[in-house]
């Protein structure tokens, strides 16, 4: 008759399990301890790696849906429910998806005692703890699920209208100088300042941290977005000064016209609007930017390069190659030595220009690995041709980014130790432009090299953030005169005599000076005129990889002599 009772009862629980999940977010489960048997909430079988709403073999089929590192928790912790030694179950732990990916749920149940006293049933609710809020109760606004499904219900068949992605500009500064709690009434009162303006058919969401989303899928004129920016401006203003200035921020925003947008699904629709508003604070925030595709295209194939780069350096450098260009000297006339130069080339991107890759070395720090690679390649082909030119150099271009934030010069000592040759014949070039300020990490750096015999040559003199403090303070064997300032002295008289004066003074006080970007037999002469003591350029030849560089330089130079 005990048995009989059970069977009512589970089969009165999983009707109403099958009444209820329809209106519910949450997985409602009955757990029949007697005859082994499990019923879960039907849409528990599209989020969970579930393959029937009913089975036998609770247990066995558990170790099919939880993740394995949470199995044996799981397993305790039921079998105490079913031992007697708890009538509430409230547990955190890891199911699979779909995809067979963890995902956190708690699991809340109470177990019914048959009339012996014994466990019978236990009947819960699994909800996923790692879910994102519905709704902020800081801001007072629906948050990014229910934004979700605002996107679902209308994007797709929304041929126009636009997305507003808000951010408070500096909020971090906010927090930081007043308080959590003072930066969540800023939160409040920018969300009440923005409501104040929108209409009826437009939809404010607050996502993540500090930024806000407006949805309007009605208007067809997206200069209407433009305008409402404006007027959200002059409510934040005038919060603002109500509040006698105690604190004051900005706002930006990425907008996206969505007649202008392909695909509108929710998550390109975010990612989309994440951009532009990046854009807009990029480009001096306080501030609106509208999408634009090309734009983006732009930034993808910098995310996109950035990553084929950080997997060379991870292969060995793979897809890098040093280039070596000659350095003449113009007293005999022949080669003296070379500047290395870094080369990319991927499958991928095909070749990639210094001018691209390099600024992004520096931003992401791969510059560090990369520059190490680059110095060592150097040395080495140093060492070998100097078997063949006994008094051969090469100069090697160093980034800010490798003097700041890493220990380069013991590299390069230890490299002049490795290759067993004179670290005169290594000549470390600073772009001076990198150097805005020659702060005393510089000044140390440059002091220590010379003190070690290294040589240092200021690169690209004449250019960008020229300041002739630079040679008192870093103090440099040579400097070398950029293309540029190079083109404007030979088509200038005047261009000419600075150019003329700079390296009088240059030799005045003891220092080398190269001069690049000679390109023909016309500029060699007019600049041979002004009495520099090297020279480079494609006249003497273009910049080429090791072999070709020995084979067009280093033998032609051994067999002059």
């Amino acid at each position: 008759m005990q048995d009989e009772t059970a069977k009512v009862e589970v089969e009165q629980l999983k009707n109403a399990i099958e009444l209820l999940y329809t209106s519910m977010d949450d997985y409602l489960f009955l757990h029949d301890f007697t005859n082994d048997y499990g019923y879960i909430a039907p849409n528990a079988l599209e989020r969970f790696n579930i393959p029937t709403s009913e089975h036998n073999n609770v247990l066995e089929n558990a170790e099919k849906t939880i993740y394995p590192g949470d199995v044996k928790a799981f397993m305790r912790d039921v079998q105490q429910l079913m031992n007697g030694e708890k009538d509430i179950q409230d547990a955190d732990y890891r199911m699979l998806d779909k995809k067979g990916n963890p995902v956190w749920v708690n699991s809340k149940g109470y177990v019914i005692r048959g009339s012996d006293g014994k466990p019978q049933l236990l009947i819960g609710c699994i909800n996923e703890i790692g879910k994102k809020q519905i709704a902020d109760n800081v801001s007072g606004l629906l948050g990014e699920v229910g934004l979700q499904r605002e996107a679902v219900r209308h994007s797709l068949d929304c041929d126009f209208g636009f997305v507003m992605r808000l951010g408070i500009d500096n909020f971090k500064e906010i927090n930081e100088n007043r308080g959590l709690d003072y930066g969540d009434m800023i939160l409040r009162k920018t969300a009440e300042c923005i409501g104040t303006v929108i209409s009826p058919k437009q939809k404010l969401y607050r996502v993540v941290a500090d930024e806000f989303v407006i949805f309007d899928f009605e208007t067809a004129d997206v200069k209407e977005a433009r305008k409402l920016y404006k007027k959200i401006r002059r409510a934040i203003d005038n919060f603002i000064e109500n509040n006698f200035y105690e604190v004051f921020f900005t706002v930006s925003a990425g907008l996206l016209d969505l007649s202008a947008i392909e695909e509108k699904n929710y998550s390109n629709l975010m990612k989309l609007s994440e951009f532009a508003l990046n854009e807009a604070k990029m480009r001096g925030r306080n501030r609106y930017y509208f999408f634009d595709q090309d734009d983006y295209d732009r930034f993808c194939r910098k995310r996109d390069l950035i990553q084929v780069m950080r997997r060379s350096v991870n292969h060995g450098c793979k897809g890098f190659e040093t280039y070596f260009q000659p350095i003449v000297d113009m007293k005999t006339g022949k080669m003296s030595g070379a500047e290395a130069l870094l080369r990319f080339h991927s499958d991928y991107f095909g070749d990639v220009t210094p001018y691209e890759f390099i600024p992004l070395l520096e931003e992401t720090g791969l510059i560090i690995p990369v520059g190490k690679w680059v110095l060592y390649q150097a040395m080495k082909a140093c060492d070998e041709i100097q078997k063949t030119i006994p008094e051969f150099s090469v100069s090697v271009n160093l980034s800010y980014i490798q003097v700041l934030k890493s220990n380069v010069l013991d590299e390069i000592l230890n490299g002049v130790e490795k290759y067993h040759f004179h670290p005169g014949s290594i000549i470390i070039e600073l772009t001076e432009s990198g150097f805005i300020e020659s702060n005393d990490t510089f000044v140390e750096f440059c002091d220590r090299l010379q003190k070690n015999g290294v040589m240092l040559a200021l690169d690209d003199f004449g250019t960008g953030y020229s300041n002739f403090h630079y040679l008192y303070n870093l103090n440099p064997n040579s400097i070398k005169i950029d293309r540029d300032f190079t083109y404007k002295a030979l088509h200038s008289d005047y261009e000419r005599n600075l150019l003329k004066h700079i390296i009088e003074m240059a030799h005045g006080i003891h220092l080398k000076l190269c001069i690049e970007g000679i390109e023909t037999k016309e500029e060699l002469n007019k600049i041979r005129e002004i009495e520099p003591d090297f020279i480079q350029g494609y006249y003497f030849g273009k910049p080429c990889n090791f072999e070709n560089f020995k084979e067009q330089f280093v033998n032609e130079t051994a067999k002059k002599g």
